[in-house]
């Protein structure tokens, strides 16, 4: 991670951040405002997740996207004109991204992820990537979490939304709790007096720290041991489905398209029972009837992943409140979204 110079607000700025700033803080704001932030894959969720990083006021954003605007991409991503069709995804993206927020600086690559050295992720406090393979997104998790880099990672399926957070071993933050007044020693009003109360009109900041795996490991979770069988009930079949999805990316260096429905609904079978079987468990645990809703980008899907991924982000970068740890899955045919850990322990 790149050193950092301490980030001052200006009288434009505060009038600009003016309601951020009375929710999470002046010193929050000014973690935010000397971020640089990576954003890889600039498809429905990307665009979400790039409008609501301009918005919180980080310093620098970097769109980096070698795809080409496509008439479906255009239908879950607003940042690119209908009259873009054929240019590069990320230059495509850039005006309307840089008038959303003019202090923030917004700058365009439209070069591979895949082909960027690993110096290139160095000079970023934070990386996130969205439609990448998980090969490299495991790559630029162990190199970030080497350099103290925060890394997410996300996609959006169809209906389907998850979300991934690495902050390193020991993340700080502070998080803003009632302030609990303690009864005068010498109280005499009985033993309800003497307990401690809390202050609903007064807070106080409390700092906590929160430790995170690298992504390799939650996905590497051994689901052999009893204690791991013992807690399946418990565990949402999305985690099983973000594998079978990631499968299906890695062997077709794609999602799965509606173009191709047929043919995918059949490899989605297949891969599921391959990749469950590899773990140990029985095709059961995850139906069938996920294969008809995991097809494009859906656009109110992206919204609520992109806010989600939007907010840990910039909790993560200004150090204030507790983070989701570590993924964040949302399934839309339900409407409701689930926060869980996998990893070590």
């Amino acid at each position: 991670m790149i050193e950092k110079e301490d980030p001052v607000i200006s009288e434009e700025e505060a009038a600009q951040y003016d309601r951020q700033i009375r929710l999470w803080g002046l010193d929050a704001q000014k973690r935010l405002r000397g971020s640089r932030v990576l954003l890889a894959g600039v498809g429905g969720l990307g665009a979400e997740l790039a409008k609501n990083l301009i918005l919180a006021g980080v310093k620098r954003l970097t769109l980096l996207d070698h795809e080409q605007v496509s008439e479906e991409s255009c239908q879950a991503q607003f940042l690119v004109p209908v009259s873009a069709h054929g240019q590069n995804r990320a230059q495509a993206s850039l005006e309307r991204a840089q008038n959303l927020n003019p202090m923030v600086e917004v700058h365009a690559d439209p070069d591979r992820v895949e082909d960027k050295p690993d110096d290139f992720f160095l000079q970023f406090d934070a990386v996130c990537l969205t439609g990448c393979s998980r090969d490299l997104m495991v790559r630029v998790d162990q190199l970030c979490s080497q350099h103290n880099i925060k890394v997410f990672c996300g996609d959006v399926y169809g209906y389907y939304g998850y979300m991934f957070c690495n902050l390193g071993q020991e993340h700080n933050y502070v998080e803003e709790k009632p302030k609990v007044v303690k009864p005068s020693s010498d109280s005499n009003d009985g033993p309800e007096a003497k307990k401690a109360k809390v202050d609903p009109n007064e807070t106080t900041m409390v700092k906590k720290t929160a430790s995170f795996c690298n992504l390799k490991e939650a996905l590497e979770v051994d689901w052999s041991s009893e204690k791991a069988k013992a807690s399946l009930k418990r565990t949402t079949v999305d985690y099983f489905l973000l594998h079978v999805l990631l499968k299906f990316r890695t062997d077709k260096g794609r999602d799965p398209d509606p173009k191709a429905c047929a043919d995918d609904s059949q490899l989605l079978k297949q891969i599921r029972d391959d990749v469950l079987e590899a773990m140990g468990l029985s095709s059961d645990l995850l139906g069938d009837d996920f294969i008809s809703y995991c097809f494009s980008e859906m656009s109110p899907v992206c919204a609520i992943v992109g806010g989600v991924l939007g907010q840990e982000v910039v909790k993560a970068l200004s150090q204030r409140d507790a983070p989701h740890r570590n993924f964040f899955f949302f399934d839309g045919r339900k409407g409701n979204g689930v926060v869980d850990y996998f990893g070590p322990n």
